[in-house]
């Protein structure tokens, strides 16, 4: 049976990084963890979002709005080189 989560030993190895690193990171949000007891674990599905190989909804909805802005301040731009 293989395991849902990661320590943050685990993730240090993988990400090549010091486990301090891996609690910075989690303190600032970067990483997503759980708190179980004294030690912290990072569910494996997450490590996509982790390494940068996928999306994640938050950083998804981040886009959607910045693309909307965009259109919306420089639609009428965009059109006009779309043109060319």
């Amino acid at each position: 049976m293989e395991k849902e989560f990661l320590s943050t030993n685990e993730l240090a190895r993988i990400l090549g990084i010091s486990r301090v690193a891996v609690f910075k990171k989690i303190k600032s949000g970067d990483i997503k963890a759980q708190k179980v007891g004294r030690n912290f674990v990072i569910r494996k599905k997450d490590l996509g979002e982790i390494l940068g190989t996928t999306l994640g909804e938050e950083r998804k909805r981040l886009i959607e709005g910045a693309v909307k802005k965009t259109i919306k301040d420089y639609g009428q731009t965009l059109k006009l080189l779309g043109r060319e």
